[in-house]
């Protein structure tokens, strides 16, 4: 098997070309994450035309023909507001800093967002600015408003620029710090617990958008590219054509220790990951019975010993055992 990999960021003038090239070398699958909701749709449709699998992967896209393999944004979003909301105990001025201001993903957490919202009518959104899921913009995003807007009781943000926003929190001369919501990335664990030491009372929480949704999108292409036809029945989402995968975790004031322990070696820019299974991949078809058999990997196996995946295992199950009981 031959994997060709591109990188265009979030250009999609550049995706379009990169899928057109992937074409004409004859592929017989492509695995996208694209970078706007509408964009590629014709280069795609293209694509699923000619018999290509395409899978979509951590953004939702509605092209004809595509299947999108991800977790649910706009869930991944509520998640985190409703800490936020829980926190303010339903009042307070909020700042909202999002991602790519139409950006699939960006999009639908923003509607998860304005959905738990609209059950807070004491709570205020006092700001809105994108931070470009950039660490430094979404630090001086934060500031800025610190800076120019009184009274500001809470910062609900996301992917890279949560750890700006908390930098920005703690640098500032602010008598009342504001809630700030978190990330489940390594070098936030890091700020977390060092802000922690300087104050005890500080909570956050951690919910994991895993990167090894593209090997789960991979796992669902490469059982349909041996025979398994994709069970219809279960595609959900706004377009009715995704196969959503679980978010592995997320990491509360409660189970931070734990998690810190395992993670705090890793480098500042690793996201605590999670990815499906082989078996899980075959549930989505119609059959149910893998075509292939791939050893599973746990979460965060990238940078972690023997010893740490025997205690992140031993940490899912505990959690696990605590949502069902």
């Amino acid at each position: 098997m031959e994997v060709v990999v591109e990188s265009a960021d979030t250009d999609v003038p550049g995706q379009i070309q990169q899928i057109q090239n992937l074409l004409n070398r004859g592929v017989d699958a492509i695995i996208v994450n694209p970078g706007d909701v509408s964009g590629l749709n014709s280069v795609l449709e293209e694509a699923v035309e000619e018999g290509v699998v395409v899978i979509a992967v951590d953004q939702e896209i509605g092209a004809e023909g595509v299947i999108n393999v991800v977790i649910n944004q706009k869930e991944w979003a509520k998640i985190s507001a409703q800490w936020v909301a829980d926190k303010l105990g339903g009042e307070g001025r909020l700042i909202l800093i999002e991602g790519f201001v139409g950006h699939p993903a960006n999009e639908a957490r923003m509607e998860g967002v304005a959905e738990v919202l609209a059950e807070y009518p004491g709570i205020e959104v006092v700001g809105r600015e994108t931070g470009s899921w950039d660490q430094a913009t979404g630090q001086q995003v934060a500031s800025d408003f610190l800076a120019s807007v009184p009274d500001i009781d809470a910062i609900w943000t996301q992917d890279g620029m949560a750890m700006g926003a908390l930098t920005a929190v703690n640098t500032a001369e602010l008598e009342t710090k504001p809630i700030v919501s978190g990330e489940a990335r390594a070098g936030y664990l890091t700020m977390w617990n060092e802000t922690l030491a300087a104050n005890p009372d500080f909570e956050s929480i951690g919910v994991v958008n895993p990167p090894g949704v593209g090997a789960s999108g991979l796992r669902v292409a490469m059982e349909i590219l041996l025979g398994g036809t994709p069970d219809e029945s279960q595609f959900a989402g706004p377009f009715g054509n995704s196969f959503y995968v679980p978010i592995p975790y997320v990491i509360d004031s409660e189970h931070f220790a734990d998690f810190y322990a395992i993670y705090k070696d890793a480098p500042d820019s690793f996201t605590l990951d999670g990815m499906i299974t082989q078996e899980q991949a075959a549930s989505y078809m119609v059959d149910g019975e893998p075509a292939l058999e791939v050893a599973t990997l746990l979460p965060g196996w990238q940078v972690l010993d023997e010893e740490q995946l025997a205690a992140l295992a031993e940490l899912l199950d505990s959690l696990a055992a605590e949502k069902e009981g």
